[in-house]
């Protein structure tokens, strides 16, 4: 009989004022009785609207029904079929937006917890089971992979599975891309992401790290080298800025090198870990997506006594995961709304000692559909910060776009290609994630990672 409770089992988390000292995981998952009542709230519904709402299709009503028979490895290969990083997606995924949003049981009550269970059935697997992998037929052909985030780790593995000899050239010295360098420990542990390339390498997958395509190979080499075809999966690794006054002043970081010093170069541990990064006692982060979110909590770990969020537009139109929102105001993050910057204030040294800022008030819709902030005149006030950290965005790095003959782009950066394939311009040549759309999500870019490699290997059979 199914679990009828209109609330979600609720997820063990550290208490936010111990957690918000250390980049330990906040949520500490399911325990195994836990998952079972929260699987048993799945109705299994015939129409099954939450598989339509996973980028990569996880036959979700199957997975939770083995959960709730207790088979919880049934559960993770059933999660396997279809997507590649289950672990990882449990974590980050923004599920309220995706499957959760169309859960039957959503209609009446929270929706079925997808994303737990998920997290719940890869851990189990992690902690109790050893991949296996059976012999795989090769076709002997190679495919290059550019790029180790989530699009070019899910193209990768299925490319592997089909019998490709597949190999993934990433810039940094560790595999990962974004959920290396971008997402903080405290959600991510880069152990979990560390187990999941883990289990690609098992399948066959290589990786060459410290090699910047565009820099030391461009794609033609790549060719010249015998790869048939081509998937890049560069991600959006170039940090934007307000173009506002004193942004060069010292103090001011992209959210992109904060996190990566913190992250990927594990500066919260310096000086076991060489690099070090500077946290002031008053902190202000510009943006409001989660990005922001990450790097103000991490500001606050990192031993800021005050953190702002300063975003020009209300909670409401935030883009930010609800979850994220919830746990850094509980962490103590101060947000300042409807306020936007106009300058950033430094000393007679440099460094920064304040940031102006105006009031906003919302508009008509603009063509994002949100509210358009407008200024609201003589606001004009300074918050006294010693720290400023931008996190409005990030757009693609045009390195392989400006060494690759004909690969044709968008005047923001992104890479054009068709949608139905995902093939560029350049023959052979595919890419997907947020290297063609901007910065979205870990799950659309597995999405497109899977389309591509789908596409790549129709390509290839009909070469």
């Amino acid at each position: 009989m199914a679990n009828m409770s209109l609330k979600k089992v609720q997820m063990p988390e550290q208490d936010p004022n111990v957690r918000n000292k250390n980049f330990k995981e906040v949520a500490l998952g399911y325990e195994e009785n836990m998952a079972v009542e929260e699987a048993e709230r799945c109705i299994q519904c015939k129409n099954q609207p939450c598989v339509s709402g996973c980028p990569v299709h996880v036959q979700i009503p199957d997975f939770i029904k083995q959960i709730a028979n207790r088979n919880f490895e049934g559960a993770y290969q059933k999660i396997k079929e279809t997507n590649n990083l289950p672990a990882i997606c449990g974590r980050v995924c923004p599920q309220e937006s995706q499957c959760e949003s169309v859960c039957t049981r959503g209609k009446k009550g929270e929706p079925v917890a997808i994303g737990r269970l998920e997290r719940f059935a890869a851990d189990w697997h992690m902690r109790n089971k050893e991949d296996k992998v059976e012999a795989l037929k090769k076709t002997g052909r190679k495919v290059a992979v550019i790029g180790s985030g989530p699009a070019g780790l899910s193209c990768a593995g299925d490319l592997a599975k089909m019998g490709y000899d597949t190999t993934i050239f990433e810039a940094f010295h560790t595999p990962g891309g974004v959920l290396m360098y971008g997402i903080p420990e405290f959600r991510l542990p880069k152990e979990i992401v560390q187990k999941e390339i883990d289990s690609l390498k098992k399948l066959g997958v290589k990786i060459e790290t410290n090699m910047v395509i565009g820099k030391i190979l461009t794609i033609d080499d790549l060719f010249d080298m015998g790869y048939e075809a081509v998937f890049i999966g560069t991600g959006a690794g170039l940090p934007k800025f307000m173009g506002i006054p004193g942004e060069n002043l010292n103090g001011v970081y992209s959210a992109n090198e904060f996190l990566t010093r913190i992250n990927l170069m594990k500066a919260y541990d310096f000086p076991n870990h060489p690099t070090p990064v500077k946290v002031g006692k008053k902190v202000a982060v510009v943006g409001g997506g989660n990005v922001a979110m990450d790097a103000a909590r991490s500001a606050k770990r990192m031993g800021a006594d005050e953190v702002y969020i300063v975003y020009r537009r209300s909670e409401e139109e935030m883009p930010a995961r609800l979850e994220e929102i919830h746990h850094a105001k509980e962490e103590g993050i101060i947000f300042k709304l409807l306020t936007n910057p106009v300058r950033v204030i430094g000393d007679e040294n440099g460094n920064v000692k304040g940031i102006e800022c105006v009031n906003m008030v919302l508009g008509e819709p603009d063509e994002s559909g949100r509210r358009r902030p407008v200024t609201e005149k003589g606001s004009e006030h300074v918050i006294d910060v010693d720290t400023v950290i931008i996190a409005i965005g990030q757009s693609p790095n045009p390195l392989i776009t400006s060494t690759t003959e004909g690969l044709n782009k968008q005047k923001w950066g992104g890479i054009i290609v068709n949608e139905d394939t995902l093939e560029t311009s350049r023959k052979g040549v595919f890419a997907g994630g947020d290297a063609v759309t901007g910065a979205a999500t870990v799950i659309l870019a597995m999405g497109a990672g899977k389309k591509a490699a789908a596409s790549i290997h129709k390509f290839l059979s009909e070469k």
